[in-house]
């Protein structure tokens, strides 16, 4: 595989040489490197994608799920075009974050403010010094297997890290109501909050349990805590994100990816009595960031969701269900240890079959199986996360579709 890999993309190894020069890694992001080394992209329309050596991929990755759109949306690029041209950042509000926001606050039930970050990694970031500030505490509870950005505090641990801000947090086994009830009372009235992913996004796709988040929901409300709902990857599973489908109102969310239509964006939301201490001159949090709220990921956020009625975004959904139910029936038929998980328009291949309910499966996944579907995949023209991981976007056809279970399928044969 890798072999073919090579001869498939010569430029995009001499680029990758020239990278390595400049680039730990010749990479500007860890997330994009994979063995012996990523395409160098060129251009992007629709649901597909070209590299400097001319290779047309069906994109399955979308930027890891930000481009819910595809690539080049005409509206979202007529719009940014159109705001780039009288400016593209003020050092004072523009009417157009303050039409996103109000999108927002419109489509989501438990969000009654809301502000604008750059990422999703300052978006949780600064939902966790909220809750701490709010609840006058210091512990946070994330969930095993979970991805909340790469800011010190959801990367631990991690090289790099001080002790006590890991002392300062505490992992959660997802899915299990037992053992996650034992170390938040272990945290006791020094927990400030539990973040948590209605599914797992960079953890392989798993969709929460429902009693698990209502569980969650009780306990932190017994216990003075805040909930704080991660939906900078969910927010595509539905109108209002995947906190509305479970029914849950959390205390504060996160958002990120989908919301800029492709340009960078972060926002962070929820009660209003908790949002009220980033007041100006009555709050005790100052925070802001050079590019928050910036006119163009504003109008390109708005297009977006504008876009996303609730009835683009079931038929997507649609599309992801039965490209799963799919791609496991051609798993299930074959030798292969494999499965396929995710909800919506959401999935992940695992090079593992056996029920997967939490992020500890990966370690029992086989990764030279994994490794050859990748790069299988990526030389039938797919392209995926190096993990497995994969979206749906509103231009992709049946065509595009079928043609992704094909080449899994003719894949399966030549191993």
């Amino acid at each position: 595989m890798s072999r073919e890999y090579i001869a498939r993309n010569p430029r995009s190894m001499e680029i990758a040489q020239r990278a390595s020069a400049v680039f730990p890694g010749g990479t500007t992001r860890t997330t994009t490197f994979f063995a012996p080394y990523p395409p160098v992209l060129r251009a992007g329309a629709g649901a597909e994608i070209v590299d400097s050596d001319g290779n047309r991929r069906v994109d399955y990755l979308n930027n890891y799920t930000s481009l819910i759109l595809g690539h080049a949306h005409p509206e979202v690029l007529s719009r940014a075009r159109e705001v780039a041209s009288s400016g593209t950042a003020f050092s004072s509000p523009t009417e157009h974050e303050l039409h996103l926001a109000e999108v927002l606050v419109n489509r989501v039930e438990s969000v009654e403010q809301i502000r604008f970050t750059n990422s999703g990694t300052e978006a949780t970031m600064a939902a966790m010094r909220l809750a701490r500030a709010f609840t006058d505490r210091p512990i946070v509870a994330r969930c095993e297997g979970s991805f909340h950005g790469t800011h010190d505090y959801t990367a631990v641990p991690a090289a790099g890290i001080p002790d006590p801000i890991n002392q300062l947090m505490v992992t959660l086994p997802y899915n299990s109501i037992s053992d996650s009830e034992k170390l938040i009372d272990h945290a006791g009235s020094s927990l400030a909050a539990v973040i948590v992913e209605p599914v797992l996004g960079a953890g392989g796709t798993i969709p929460a349990d429902p009693e698990y988040l209502d569980f969650l929901r009780t306990k932190t409300a017994e216990m003075g805590a805040l909930l704080i709902f991660d939906e900078v990857i969910t927010f595509r599973l539905g109108w209002g994100g995947a906190g509305a489908s479970y029914e849950v109102i959390p205390d504060l969310t996160t958002f990120g990816k989908i919301i800029g239509g492709g340009f960078p964006i972060g926002a962070f939301g929820g009660r209003e009595d908790v949002m009220s201490l980033l007041h100006p001159t009555k709050g005790t949090i100052a925070w802001g960031g050079t590019f928050n709220g910036n006119p163009v990921s504003a109008v390109a956020g708005i297009a977006t969701l504008e876009t996303l009625t609730a009835e683009v975004i079931d038929d997507l959904n649609g599309k992801g269900d039965q490209l799963r139910d799919r791609l496991n029936q051609v798993l299930r038929s074959s030798p292969l240890p494999a499965r396929v998980t995710g909800i919506g328009s959401l999935f992940n291949i695992w090079a593992l079959d056996e029920e997967i309910k939490d992020n500890r499966a990966i370690r029992r996944a086989d990764p030279v199986l994994a490794e050859l579907l990748h790069l299988g995949l990526m030389n039938r023209g797919f392209f995926l996360a190096p993990r497995g991981m994969g979206c749906l976007s509103t231009p992709m056809t049946s065509a595009h579709l079928n043609g992704l279970v094909e080449a899994l399928e003719d894949l399966i044969d030549q191993l």
